[in-house]
């Protein structure tokens, strides 16, 4: 449970630190048969997807590795169908915000990967 709180938390930091920086959170914790996206937000004309990642030390592997091939495949799968269920047609992008450490250290990534196979 201790975990849960930690991930509910690190998702509260990213959303305080995107809204900060002018971006307005539309949907938190998407969750589908394809997996969940943390955040939803929008950026001006662009839809955003976020990956929240937190580790308490990056003894094995900083946050931002974890977003490994296979998890980006995931979310990807997840974005489209978050795009499909809500009939959204505009440019998207994946972002990533990792955050490591008590006290902690954000890393806000723009356009962490595509949808490249």
């Amino acid at each position: 449970m201790a975990e849960r709180l930690k991930g509910a938390e690190a998702e509260a930091l990213a959303g305080e630190h995107l809204e900060r920086a002018g971006l307005r959170i539309l949907t938190r914790n998407y969750r589908c048969p394809q997996g969940e996206i943390d955040l939803v937000v929008e950026d001006r004309d662009v839809l955003v997807f976020v990956e929240v990642r937190y580790r308490h030390t990056s003894g094995f592997g900083s946050a931002m590795e974890s977003v490994d091939r296979r998890k980006q495949q995931r979310l990807i799968a997840a974005a489209r169908h978050y795009l499909a269920a809500q009939h959204i047609d505009c440019p998207c992008r994946f972002d990533v915000v990792a955050i490591t450490g008590t006290p902690s250290t954000l890393e806000w990534l723009r356009n962490a990967f595509d949808t490249s196979p």
